[in-house]
């Protein structure tokens, strides 16, 4: 058996398949599917129901591409795109967004990181990159990330950073139940629970006037934290 620490970058690579959740992304798609595609083997396209042309990039643009018939929501794509993965026998599992907002250079060094075993999940940390944070989302993600270390015990960054690696048995571990956006929160409980070690690595998002208008509105963030918080109290 290979040592960790003899794998090669190309086996570091094929082994960790990217999953991107795709709804209604025809117009930035394509360029972050063909990016992928040339460091990664196996990219894993779930278009969650979307109604603009995303799915015929992703036919022909993704290694693999599935569809819901129905839009479900982002949690619910991860989990159809990591139980596909799995299941071809995935060594990591990898979530990089569809709007262009992440840096393939940053994936790479995360996937090394756990492959190697300096950590069973690596978590994207976009206050450590070269992001510019807009003020509003920058609050709220650092309420967020307060909220689940008195919660959840876990201390970071930045729990609703979309860059993310996981080992094979991690993302066992964390099987997603939340199909919407509230799956970030839940994601975050999963792995405080599973006792697996977690790593954070600076990432730049790329905050453009496409994915800015893309992303969740800051009310609607703050309707998931509120939501969150409300579960938590009453589970």
């Amino acid at each position: 058996m290979t040592a960790l620490s003899d794998l090669t970058d190309e086996q570091i690579l094929a082994g960790t398949w990217v999953v991107v959740p795709v709804f209604n992304e025809c117009a930035a798609v394509e360029s972050v599917l063909r990016e992928l595609g040339r460091t990664f083997p196996n990219v894993v396209a779930v278009d969650d129901g979307s109604s603009d042309g995303s799915w015929r990039v992703l036919q022909t643009h993704a290694t693999h591409a599935l569809r819901h018939a129905v839009n479900r929501g982002q949690g619910a794509a991860l989990q159809t795109g990591t139980d596909f993965a799995l299941a071809k026998g995935a060594h990591r599992i990898a979530h990089f967004d569809a709007d262009g907002q992440h840096r393939v250079e940053d994936l790479v060094r995360m996937a090394c990181a756990v492959a190697r075993g300096e950590c069973d999940i690596a978590l994207g940390d976009r206050f450590r990159g070269a992001s510019r944070i807009p003020a509003v989302r920058a609050a709220l993600i650092r309420l967020a990330a307060l909220m689940h270390r008195l919660t959840s015990g876990i201390a970071l960054n930045d729990v609703h950073n979309g860059l993310r690696v996981l080992s094979a048995e991690a993302a066992r571990r964390c099987e997603l139940h939340s199909d919407r956006m509230a799956h970030a929160s839940e994601l975050i409980d999963l792995i405080a629970r599973s006792g697996m070690r977690v790593g954070q690595f600076p990432t730049t998002i790329e905050y453009t006037e496409y994915s800015l208008a893309k992303g969740q509105r800051a009310s609607a963030s703050a309707r998931i934290l509120v939501h969150y918080a409300v579960g938590r109290v009453f589970r």
